[in-house]
C-alpha cells in the first residue's frame, strides 16, 4: 500500500464522516483510539498478493469481537475460513508480548470438490470447531509463538517469533514503553476497532532507566 493511497482513503473517510475527528479527539483524552473497520477492510484489499496468502478478506464487526473470513489454500485445498475473533487480554513486558485470543463461530467450507486429507477432515465433521484451541494444542508442528491453547482460547507470544525476538530496535522500544503504557482492551463497536491504553505513571523511573541504558 502506498502512503499517498492511505492518506487519500483517510481523507475520503473524514469527508464522509466530518464528526469523526471530534470523536477521535474526545476518545484520545481517554487513551482510546479507533480505527474504522472500513479502513481496515480497504487496507486488506490493497496489500500486494503473496503466494498462499488469504484472499477475498472480509471484516465485519460483531461487538466486542471482529468476524474475519477469507479464502485460503490449505495444503492444496481451497477453503473458506470464517471466525469471530476477540482479543481477551494483552500483556506487554520487555521479555514477552502475550495476546490471548478467543476464537468462536469457526467455520470451514470447501470452495471446490476435493479428496485431499484436509477435505476429508472437513467433510467428516471430526474437527470440533467449537474448541479450536484443542485442535491447535495437538498440532504436531505447532508454531513456537503459540504458547498456550485450549477450548476456544489461544495465547500467542510475539517474542517467540524469531524475527521479532532478534530485532534489537523492537526490544529496545518494549523496554522503554512497557513500564508506562499497556493495553487495557481491544474491541469493536458497530464501525470501529478500538484500542484502549493503560497508563502507569509509577513505571516512569523504570522507563527512563531503560532508555538511558540503551
Amino acid at each position: 500500500m502506498k502512503p499517498r493511497d492511505a492518506l487519500r482513503a483517510f481523507a475520503g473517510y473524514v469527508r464522509a464522516n466530518p464528526t469523526s475527528l471530534v470523536k477521535a479527539a474526545t476518545d484520545a483524552t481517554r487513551l482510546r483510539f479507533g480505527i474504522p473497520i472500513r479502513a481496515l477492510s480497504w487496507a486488506a484489499t490493497q496489500s500486494k498478493p503473496q503466494k498462499n496468502a488469504p484472499k477475498d478478506i472480509e471484516l465485519v464487526p460483531t461487538p466486542p469481537a471482529l468476524t474475519f473470513s477469507a479464502s485460503v489454500d490449505a495444503m492444496g485445498t481451497p477453503i473458506r475460513v470464517s471466525a469471530s475473533i476477540r482479543i481477551e487480554d494483552v500483556y506487554i513486558a520487555p521479555d514477552a508480548v502475550r495476546i490471548a485470543i478467543r476464537l468462536r463461530d469457526v467455520s470451514l467450507a470447501l470452495l471446490a470438490e476435493s479428496d485431499s486429507p484436509v477435505a476429508m477432515l472437513i467433510k467428516s465433521g471430526v474437527l470440533d470447531l467449537s474448541k479450536p484451541g484443542n485442535v491447535v494444542k495437538v498440532l504436531p508442528k505447532r508454531p513456537a509463538a503459540i504458547v498456550d491453547a485450549g477450548g476456544d482460547r489461544i495465547v500467542v507470544d510475539l517474542l517467540k517469533i524469531p524475527a521479532l525476538a532478534k530485532n534489537e530496535r523492537f526490544r529496545r522500544i518494549l523496554s522503554v514503553v512497557s513500564p508506562v503504557v499497556g493495553i487495557r482492551a481491544i474491541e469493536t463497536d458497530g464501525e470501529h476497532l478500538y484500542v484502549t491504553l493503560r497508563a502507569t505513571p509509577s513505571g516512569l523511573r523504570e522507563a527512563v532507566n531503560a532508555a538511558m541504558q540503551r
